[in-house]
């Protein structure tokens, strides 16, 4: 939370390159615990982008983290390409909707994962497989559709719960990425026969604990990639759930904490 933000340049420093004052700019803020719940605020230049001209202040918040991390865990760790197939859980909130977009876009199979719920509006996005994760076990899905090799990658936020099922959900050469633990980061057994004999790769990610270096890397491979496809005919689509006024943030945390969002929900200082 208060990682992202958006808006116009009003100082830059002697040091800065490429942005001058009264650019429109989005970016991730580059300390641990966000800085973006502010009207005004100070970020790192190398982790700022120039806003696609046809998009507000409000859609163009909702870009950078989110996007930035599902390109660097699903393209750049899990190396999916056109042709694979992947599973992505979560695929309502605002990285897993941002990761289903570009699955799409690369020309991946998509198998997702969600409330019934919202499985409509992840369909819409990409997803040619969308699975209730409360009625519906993804393995056996997966597994069916597929014919049983399974997928190339698997992007999860959830944990341990769905960890055994993940491995079992991979094809041979399959990757996992840990993007979050939010169902639980606890001990979890594995069978390293299986890891070894099917060549499956654990990778785990986050990008608050990575050097600044490596999150400069992370953005600038993120805007050279995919950022002038926010334009045009099949372009990629910011997903906003909803907007608060900046003092109605605790309003927009019950909004989160309801799980009924799909995408982003944005504070706005105007």
């Amino acid at each position: 939370m208060g990682l992202e933000i958006a808006g116009e340049v009003l100082e830059v420093g002697a040091s800065v390159e490429g942005y001058k004052v009264g650019d429109r700019v989005m970016g991730v803020m580059g300390v641990v615990g966000g800085g973006a719940y502010a009207e005004l605020a100070r970020i790192d230049w190398r982790m700022a982008m120039p806003i696609p001209a046809q998009l507000d202040y409000v859609h163009a918040a909702a870009i950078p983290e989110v996007f930035v991390t599902a390109h660097e865990a699903m393209m750049h760790l899990g190396r999916l390409k056109q042709g694979d197939s992947v599973l992505i859980h979560a695929a309502a909130g605002g990285v897993g909707s941002a990761a289903v977009q570009l699955a799409y876009a690369t020309g991946a199979t998509v198998f997702a994962t969600a409330e019934a719920s919202k499985l409509e509006r992840v369909v819409q996005l990409g997803a040619d497989h969308a699975i209730d994760y409360r009625t519906q076990d993804f393995a056996a899905v997966v597994a069916q559709k597929t014919e049983g090799r399974g997928v190339d990658v698997v992007i999860d936020f959830v944990g341990e719960p769905y960890f055994a099922r993940n491995i079992a959900s991979l094809a041979h050469g399959g990757r996992l990425v840990q993007v979050g633990i939010l169902g639980g980061g606890g001990q979890v057994s594995v069978d390293l026969e299986t890891i070894l004999y099917r060549h499956i790769q654990i990778i785990g990610t986050v990008m608050k604990s990575r050097a600044q270096a490596e999150k400069h890397a992370m953005v600038r491979r993120f805007r050279e990639y995919w950022l002038n496809r926010f334009a045009g005919g099949r372009r990629l689509e910011p997903v906003v759930d909803s907007t608060y006024p900046l003092a109605r943030a605790a309003d927009a945390h019950r909004r989160m904490e309801s799980s009924a969002n799909v995408g982003k929900i944005i504070l706005t200082t105007g």
